[in-house]
């Protein structure tokens, strides 16, 4: 596979992601249309608790596919042949990560350890690989 096939590899498993943020747009989206205190937008104040909750997991759901999204084609970069099923497993954690950090968050940190720990892991480790392979292993 060329660098081009491999990166666009990683696109299309990347898709889990992008429809993870966009139901998390979509939660927040359709709480403030049944939110008085919300309906106006974010630049007329921070979220009520009626859809704080959906507010933070969108705004760590962003950051976080971002980070995913870099780590996954830095990764397609780098890596060869079967080695690339490494990156489908990476966006399953994600989603496994992602859901947990959801259904937590309403129990604070101790309810969002888990999916923060089984999202931000794989990533970490996959820029670390990367970084590995790059500079000492290719």
């Amino acid at each position: 596979m060329t660098t081009a096939d491999r990166i666009a590899f990683a696109l299309r498993a990347d898709l889990s992601l992008f429809v993870w943020l966009a139901g998390c747009v979509g939660a927040v989206s359709r709480g403030r249309l049944h939110s008085p205190a919300d309906i106006r937008g974010s630049a007329f104040g921070p979220p009520s608790p009626a859809i704080a909750v959906r507010a933070a997991v969108l705004q760590n759901s962003l950051e976080q596919t971002v980070l995913a999204l870099g780590a996954h084609l830095i990764l397609a970069t780098v890596l060869r042949g079967r080695e690339l099923v490494l990156i489908p497993l990476l966006v399953l954690l994600f989603r496994v990560g992602r859901v947990a950090f959801a259904a937590g968050y309403p129990r604070g940190a101790p309810g969002r350890a888990f999916g923060m720990a089984v999202t931000g892991a794989p990533i970490a480790a996959g820029y670390l690989l990367a970084a590995g392979l790059m500079f000492y292993g290719r």
